[in-house]
């Protein structure tokens, strides 16, 4: 439980850095409180997306991945950042991400994030 309470916060930072950091990745509310419960929520969203979707990708599209060498991640990674704009969407979350390309790049910075966090954050394994 608390591998999985850490992972989200840490999705939840991720995300909401690149939401800073790009303006076609919006987040919008009343206030800071309703931001970050949709924040939250849409960390739990990306992360089911990421448990339930991402490994069927990628075995979809292994060869792929062996072809370029692993780029491919770039483009799964964006897929699945899609698909929770997409989802939250359905939900009527106020999380939208516009256009391909800014999903890549907020892909890569979730990543990064993501990866930089996990390694301070404390982990029960």
């Amino acid at each position: 439980m608390k591998n999985f309470l850490v992972k989200t916060i840490a999705n939840a930072a991720a995300l909401a850095v690149a939401v800073w950091l790009l303006d076609k990745i919006t987040l919008t509310g009343d206030s800071t409180g309703k931001k970050a419960g949709t924040l939250i929520v849409v960390a739990l969203i990306f992360g089911l997306v990421n448990f339930l979707v991402k490994p069927i990708v990628k075995v979809l599209t292994f060869p792929l991945f062996l072809l370029t060498l692993g780029l491919i991640t770039l483009v799964v990674n964006a897929l699945m950042l899609l698909l929770t704009s997409w989802v939250c969407g359905k939900l009527d979350l106020s999380f939208h991400v516009e256009g391909f390309w800014t999903a890549v790049l907020g892909g890569l910075i979730i990543s990064v994030v993501s990866w930089a966090l996990n390694l301070v954050l404390p982990d029960e394994d």
